[in-house]
C-alpha cells in the first residue's frame, strides 16, 4: 500500500506539473486527504477535484506524513478513527511540523472525547461529521483556504510592511546623514565663494590704487599722495553723512579715479595750478572729468562712480563745469568730493598758486559755502576735521577794470564770464601775461569783466 500511494503521489505530482506549464496558471491550492477507507478517499477526490485543487490522498497517518515532507500542502483533512495513529495524533504531528497548514477533522462516531482531543492538540480548523453533506464541506473548504489566504496575505503585508519600515528608517537614518552632509558642502561652498569674493574684492581694489598712484606719477609727482589722502578725509567725513553704503562705495572708487581724464593732458599742465591756465589749456582742461567718466563706461560697477568723478568740478551756484549743474542737480558724491579734493588740492597748490596751510584751506571752503560748495557737506567737513579755520584770509577786495590791474594783485573772487566760463580763480596772483590776456579778452568780445582784487 505504501508503494502504490508513492506512485499515486509522483504521478499525481507530474500531472499538475505539467498542467501549470500547460496554462501559466498560479498554483492552486493543495489538499490531502488521510482516511483508511479507499471509497472515502475516492468520493472526496471525485467531489473536489472539479475545483481545481491539487489533490494528495493517503490511507494512514504515516502515508499522510510522508507526503506533507515532500509537497507543500494547503489543507489536510483527516479521518478521525484509523489504526496505528488516529486522525487527532495526525493532525497533531501536522501542526507541530508544518503549523500553517489548515487542519479540518472528519469524525463519523459520537466520540466526544476524541473530538476534543483533536481540538486541543491538533489545534484543528473545524471538524466534519460523517457523513457530509456534500455542500458543507466544499463550502467549508473553501471558506478555510480562503481564510488561510488571507491570513498569508495579511502575515506577507505584515513582513513587507516592516521590511519597508526597516528600509524607510535607514532611508531616513541615511536622509538625515546626506542632508548633514550636503549642508556642510553647501557651508563650505558659500565660504569658499565668500572668501573668493573678498579675494576677488580686495584685488580690485588693489589694481585701483595701482592705476591710481600711476595717474599720480603724471605731472613731476605733484598729484603724489593725493587720491590717498582725500580717501583718508573722506573717511573722517562719511560718517557724518546720511550716505548709503552703495554711495559710500561710490565715492571710495571716485576717489581713487578721480583724475583719470587728466592722463590725456600733457605734463605742463598738470604741473600748473588751475587758475594758471591760459585760455587754450583751461579748453582742455575742463573736458577732463567727462574723459574720465567715458573710460569707465564699459565697467558696470564703475559706473556710479564715473557720474561722480564727471560732476566733481560743479559748483553750487552753477559756475561749475561740465554741465553747469547747481544745488542738488548736482549729485551727491560730486559734491563730497568737491569739498575733500579742494581741501587737499588747496594745500598742494593744485587749486590756486598759493600753497594754502589746513587751516586757511577751511576758511576758504567756509567762505565758499553757498557758492561754489554744498552748505552741508562743508559744515559736516569742517566738524570732521576739527580744524578751526584762519579768521579772514582777504580783508576786502575791490571791483576793478582790467586795463587798471597791476603785477602782483589778487584775484579775491572767481572771474567769469558772462556766458558762465570761469577764467581765474579765486586767489590766483595777477601776472604781466595773464594782465595782457584779459585786456585782450575785454577788447576783442567788448565784455567788460568784474575782476575783484585784494587791496591794502
Amino acid at each position: 500500500m505504501k508503494i502504490g500511494c508513492m506512485k499515486n503521489l509522483e504521478l499525481e505530482r507530474y500531472m499538475m506539473e505539467q498542467n501549470n506549464q500547460t496554462d501559466g496558471s498560479a498554483m492552486p491550492a493543495t489538499i490531502l486527504f488521510v482516511d483508511d477507507e479507499a471509497n472515502i478517499l475516492s468520493s472526496l477526490k471525485r467531489l473536489f477535484r472539479p475545483s481545481g485543487y491539487r489533490i494528495f490522498t493517503a490511507e494512514s497517518g504515516a502515508a499522510g506524513l510522508e507526503i506533507m515532507a515532500q509537497e507543500s500542502v494547503d489543507m489536510v483533512i483527516s479521518d478521525m478513527r484509523m489504526p496505528e495513529m488516529n486522525g487527532a495524533q495526525f493532525l497533531e504531528k501536522v501542526r507541530e511540523n508544518w503549523p500553517d497548514t489548515v487542519r479540518i477533522l472528519l469524525t463519523g462516531y459520537a466520540d466526544i472525547g476524541s473530538t476534543i482531543e483533536a481540538i486541543n492538540k491538533g489545534q484543528i480548523y473545524r471538524y466534519i461529521s460523517k457523513p457530509w453533506e456534500d455542500n458543507d464541506i466544499t463550502i467549508t473548504v473553501r471558506q478555510a483556504l480562503e481564510r488561510r489566504e488571507l491570513e498569508r496575505e495579511k502575515a506577507r503585508l505584515e513582513e513587507l510592511t516592516r521590511v519597508q519600515n526597516e528600509e524607510l528608517k535607514e532611508l531616513n537614518a541615511n536622509l538625515e546623514n546626506k542632508v548633514r552632509e550636503r549642508t556642510e558642502e553647501l557651508r563650505q561652498a558659500m565660504l569658499d565663494l565668500q572668501a573668493a569674493h573678498e579675494k576677488l574684492k580686495k584685488g580690485f581694489m588693489a589694481s585701483l590704487r595701482a592705476f591710481s598712484s600711476l595717474i599720480e606719477m603724471r605731472g613731476g609727482g605733484v598729484l603724489s599722495g593725493h587720491a590717498k589722502r582725500v580717501g583718508e578725509y573722506m573717511r573722517k567725513l562719511i560718517p557724518l553723512l546720511q550716505i548709503s553704503a552703495e554711495l559710500r562705495q561710490d565715492l571710495i572708487f571716485a576717489t581713487l579715479l578721480k583724475d583719470l581724464g587728466k592722463m590725456s593732458l600733457p605734463d605742463r599742465m598738470l604741473a600748473k595750478p588751475f587758475c594758471a591756465l591760459d585760455t587754450e589749456e583751461m579748453e582742455q582742461f575742463v573736458k577732463h572729468p567727462i574723459r574720465g567718466q567715458a573710460a569707465l563706461m564699459s565697467l558696470e560697477q564703475l559706473e556710479n562712480a564715473g557720474k561722480i568723478i564727471r560732476h566733481q568740478h560743479e559748483q553750487f551756484n552753477r559756475n561749475g563745469y561740465p554741465d553747469h549743474l547747481g544745488g542738488a542737480d548736482i549729485p551727491l558724491g560730486a559734491r563730497i568730493l568737491a569739498v575733500v579734493s579742494d581741501y587737499d588740492a588747496l594745500q598742494l597748490g593744485m587749486l590756486l598758486p598759493k600753497r594754502y596751510s589746513p587751516a586757511e584751506a577751511i576758511a576758504y571752503l567756509v567762505a565758499s559755502r553757498g557758492r561754489r560748495y554744498d552748505p552741508n557737506v562743508v559744515d559736516a567737513f569742517v566738524k570732521a576735521l576739527d580744524v578751526p579755520p584762519t579768521a579772514k584770509i582777504i580783508e576786502r577786495d575791490s571791483k576793478l577794470g582790467a586795463s587798471l590791474l597791476k603785477v602782483g594783485m589778487t584775484i579775491t573772487r572767481d572771474l567769469m564770464t558772462k556766458d558762465g566760463l570761469l577764467l581765474l580763480s579765486r586767489g590766483y596772483v595777477l601776472d604781466e601775461k595773464k594782465i595782457d590776456l584779459l585786456c585782450g579778452y575785454e577788447k576783442s568780445t567788448e565784455d567788460k569783466l568784474d575782476i575783484y582784487v585784494q587791496v591794502d
